[in-house]
């Protein structure tokens, strides 16, 4: 009888978390103006994808796929105009969060040839584009976890492990090294820097969906 009351306790305390991370993260959605004026899933099926562990994708997943040159994802800089012109993953798009409801990107988020990929410096802006997105009924949304400070910390800074560590740590390391190389990171034992090749991912090309113009009126005076 204990062990239930337990439980039933712990998953009270759970949902009582879960409900105040989507508080939180609906509290920002009030600075957007049309957010208010959408109509999408219901607050279940919200929660129901929050506590789904696939809304999050890492910075070693990312890394691999802009290495590889995955062309099945979208990234999205939720960002201001001034972080993203200091610095920004490769071919991400910038778009604002206070302008994700605007008519003209609605192409890039309502789509399902691509999985698209919310980041900002950490999670929070990124939290809440993925929020609003699914509020509104838009599927194949990610967030980079931890966002660019995780990726700082783990891609073009990793740490290098203690002698003490797994065999398993030394490999990742040596998988993020080459990662951050990839980037332009140049490491003393490189030697000189034409000596070291770094490749650049194509361009990703995102074609919107266009609008059909209106003809104009035939006829006149």
């Amino acid at each position: 009888m204990m062990v239930k009351k337990k439980i039933a306790k712990f998953l009270s305390f759970r949902y009582k978390i879960l409900a105040l991370i989507l508080l939180v993260l609906s509290g920002g959605l009030l600075l957007l103006p049309k957010a208010s004026k959408q109509e999408g899933i219901n607050a279940e099926q919200l929660l129901g994808r929050v506590i789904s562990p696939e809304r999050y994708i890492s910075t070693d997943q990312i890394a691999d796929k802009i290495i590889g040159q995955d062309p099945s994802f979208i990234l999205i800089d939720v960002r201001d105009a001034e972080n993203y012109k200091n610095y920004s993953l490769p071919n991400a798009l910038h778009i604002p969060l206070k302008n994700l409801l605007d008519e003209e990107h609605e192409p890039y988020l309502n789509q399902s040839q691509y999985d698209v990929v919310f980041f900002s410096n950490d999670n929070f802006y990124a939290d809440q584009a993925w929020v609003l997105g699914n509020r509104l009924g838009y599927k194949n949304l990610r967030v980079l976890r931890g966002g660019l400070n995780e990726w700082y910390a783990t891609i073009i800074n990793p740490s290098i492990p203690d002698e003490n560590m797994s065999a398993e740590a030394f490999e990742l390391y040596s998988t993020r090294k080459a990662a951050s190389m990839f980037f332009g990171v140049m490491y003393p034992e490189q030697g000189k820097v034409e000596d070291v090749v770094v490749q650049k991912p194509a361009p990703k090309q995102i074609i919107p969906v266009k609008k059909k113009k209106k003809r104009p009126a035939e006829g006149g005076c």
